[in-house]
């Protein structure tokens, strides 16, 4: 990394991770543009999983078991 790109990750860490989060969706979002139809689509399927969860039509699954799962069907 440059100079400059290493002042700018030292200043970057110094931010409040929510502001490091929003500045880490732009610069991705800056690298692959997101179709806006996709990303509202996305966001309704969220807030349905949620809504379904509260009406305790699903279950949460813990990330260790998903990771689990993922690590059982590659040893495959």
């Amino acid at each position: 990394m440059s100079a400059r790109t290493i002042e700018i990750l030292n200043e970057v860490l110094s931010m409040p991770p929510e502001e490091r989060a929003e500045l880490v969706d732009s610069i991705l979002s800056s690298l692959a543009p997101c179709d806006p139809k996709i990303l509202e689509l996305w966001a309704v399927e969220a807030e349905d999983r949620v809504a379904a969860f509260e009406r305790n039509e699903i279950e949460a699954i813990s990330a260790e078991s998903v990771f689990e799962e993922i690590d059982r069907q590659r040893a495959r």
